[in-house]
């Protein structure tokens, strides 16, 4: 078979090897290892099938593509240098370095043409699923003017990692086929060939999926291309098993777990580039480097000139250019007493037609998370148009999709489960924030008022764990109206991901009706005010509650108490000081939460908390025995007003 690719094509690649390794050389630190290897299929997936323009790194119909194996960064970085992103040769030699566009692994916030935060193995794949899954919907909401593939680069490390059997397993249910792994087969890992942890056939793991599956030389640019093209034309989601050789041309290091990481050193790099066939100066890019990728250039700035014009005045145009319809005045006043997690139905309900891309789902709990929208159809093969995921009891997965689904653009990815098996989503929690993606996470059954579950299902330090994480808006509403702001506050949301902890247990209403313009949009405020007080009663949730009951215990005693409302640390920690002194007062200060403790002392003086595991009792309860009552937190004031 004689081959379409030219000397000017093995230059190219050799080009992005010689690249990866000076840089890891100047930085002192990296992997050149995978560049060495996966070079090749790179090169052919950019050169030959990817569709993107370098001038516009958001053009929304162009492919994504995803170095899941973020370690080989400097793959990406080279080929995005060489196909005339915004990322001079400066950026390349610094690489690894402060304030630089090239990290040592790749962030969506520093590098145009970087789709996602990838690093934690298995990531990269399981967020994927998300964008093959906006790709879907949108391409069958807006036939004929979104159509595109979503490429994910893998690694061994990335498929040893369980999450990439739940989002494997989710795309082969939901046909994705649009998705497309390459994965870079080169048998080792740091601490030495897969044969000592991973000698099951990933390819029959995939198939048992649902996926198409090949398995090819990676080496060899046409076996390259033609599985792709193959991969393009099966209707299933794809996984290239492309047999690679790690640390490619090294004499030394080449097919060793040596090659992985680490600079090779100025003896072994002058050698493998005299085995590449290049001279050994430092970042040798001829112009021919650059004119190998001009026609996969020019033919992605053409498809993108073409695609303006067709959605021209089309709703797709409208979706991704013209301001919300005024939904706000659609958030329902909820004036009941009701779980927060049936006033965040209630919400959803109210608000769901006008966000045609909001689209998410549930770990298999929606009828105890409420989150479906039910004016609308689920997303299935069958129906791509539908808003409503089912994801399965794949916390982790799901967590990665919606974040996926979110940083697509066009849609707004959201997913829910209990608050306890917010573990199992962890990772892609804290990514979500690290890539200042917007993502909702709906996390009910949120204290041990869970109850009879017992203290598996009852969190207790995950309120306190997920407020660490920067640029994360854990919002614990009080009842409906606060439920309401905080729905608000997600939606609205730019760059942070907020997490809305609900009830399962009723809660009665306590806060202002004015939900469009709520007072929790700050974070905390003054619920109940009293020039006298001498105490001030601080609570979250369900146990705000518990500090009203106690004001007027309190009051009958004569003890003046005034009542705060904090449903997000994050957002009242970006108000100014002034407000914060002016909501947390002069005087003695005690806090309620169903929850740990640790943290509470920069808000008050005394803190009632759990501190300790849960029980298995109804939750009323289990809520009296570990001391969560209006009872506690009148013993508290009591004893602090006292004291002073």
């Amino acid at each position: 078979m004689s081959s379409v690719f030219s000397d000017k094509d093995f230059l190219a690649i050799n080009v992005i090897r010689g690249l990866s390794l000076d840089a890891v050389e100047k930085a002192k630190s990296g992997h050149a290892g995978l560049p060495l290897g996966a070079a090749p299929m790179a090169y052919v997936l950019w050169s030959r099938h990817l569709k993107f323009d370098p001038t516009d790194p958001k053009w929304f119909d162009r492919d994504r593509f995803i170095l899941s194996a973020g370690h080989g960064s400097m793959l990406l970085y080279s080929l995005l240098h060489l196909t005339g992103y915004d990322l001079p040769m400066d950026q390349l030699k610094q690489f690894r370095q402060l304030h630089s566009a090239t990290p040592g692994h790749p962030e969506n916030v520093y590098t145009p043409g970087v789709e996602m935060a990838t690093g934690p193995l298995g990531q990269g794949v399981a967020h994927s699923v998300g964008f093959a899954i906006a790709e879907k919907y949108l391409s069958a909401q807006y036939p004929g003017h979104v159509d595109h593939y979503t490429y994910a680069l893998c690694s061994d490390g990335d498929l040893m990692e369980g999450i990439s059997s739940e989002a494997g397993s989710l795309a082969g249910h939901l046909q994705l086929g649009k998705l497309i792994w390459l994965y870079d087969d080169n048998g080792i890992t740091i601490d030495g060939t897969t044969a000592i942890s991973f000698t099951e056939n990933v390819g029959d793991r995939f198939a048992a999926f649902g996926w198409h599956v090949q398995t090819i030389d990676g080496m060899d640019l046409d076996a390259v291309d033609a599985a792709i093209v193959a991969a393009k034309a099966d209707p299933r989601p794809s996984l290239i098993c492309a047999k690679t050789v790690i640390g490619f041309g090294s004499p030394k290091l080449a097919g060793t777990n040596k090659a992985h990481s680490n600079p090779f050193g100025a003896e072994e790099l002058a050698a493998t580039k005299a085995a590449l066939g290049l001279p050994n100066e430092p970042f040798y890019a001829p112009a021919d480097a650059y004119e190998a990728f001009s026609e996969a250039v020019a033919r992605g700035k053409a498809n993108h000139a073409n695609w303006k014009l067709e959605v021209a005045g089309t709703a797709l145009e409208g979706l991704l250019s013209a301001e919300a319809p005024n939904w706000e005045t659609l958030l329902p006043i909820i004036s009941d007493k009701v779980a927060t997690r049936k006033a965040s139905e209630t919400v959803i309900q109210a608000v769901a037609s006008s966000f045609p891309g909001l689209i998410g789902g549930s770990a298999d709990l929606t009828e105890s998370n409420l989150t479906h929208q039910k004016a609308f159809p689920d997303f299935s093969p069958t129906e791509p148009g539908g808003k409503n995921i089912n994801f399965g009891v794949r916390e982790h997965a799901m967590a990665a999709a919606v974040n996926g689904i979110t940083l697509h653009g066009g849609t707004r990815g959201y997913g829910a489960s209990f608050l306890i098996f917010s573990d199992y989503a962890r990772p892609a929690l804290r990514l979500s924030a690290l890539m200042h993606c917007p993502s909702i996470f709906v996390f009910t059954h949120d204290s041990v008022g869970v109850g009879e579950d017992g203290p598996t299902h009852e969190p207790v330090e995950h309120l306190t764990s997920l407020r660490a994480i920067p640029n994360f808006n854990l919002f614990r509403p009080c009842d409906g109206n606060e439920t309401a702001a905080g729905w608000k506050v997600a939606l609205t949301a730019t760059e942070t991901p907020t997490l809305l902890a609900l009830s399962r247990q009723a809660l009665p209403p306590l806060s202002p009706s004015s939900v469009g313009n709520h007072p929790a949009d700050r974070g905390g405020y003054v619920l109940i005010e009293d020039e006298a007080a001498v105490v001030t009663l601080i609570g979250t949730g369900s146990e705000v509650q518990h500090c009203v009951a106690a004001r007027e215990t309190l009051a009958q005693e004569g003890i003046a108490a005034r009542v705060v409302s904090l449903p997000s640390w994050y957002l009242f920690d970006q108000q100014d000081e002034d407000y914060q002194d002016s909501v947390l007062g002069e005087v003695p200060t005690v806090s309620i939460e169903a929850g740990s403790t640790l943290a509470w002392p920069r808000y008050a003086d005394v803190c009632i908390g759990i501190d300790r595991f849960g029980l298995s009792a109804p939750g009323d309860t289990v809520m009296k025995e570990l001391g969560i009552t209006a009872e506690a937190v009148v013993e508290a004031a009591r004893g602090l007003v006292h004291s002073h």
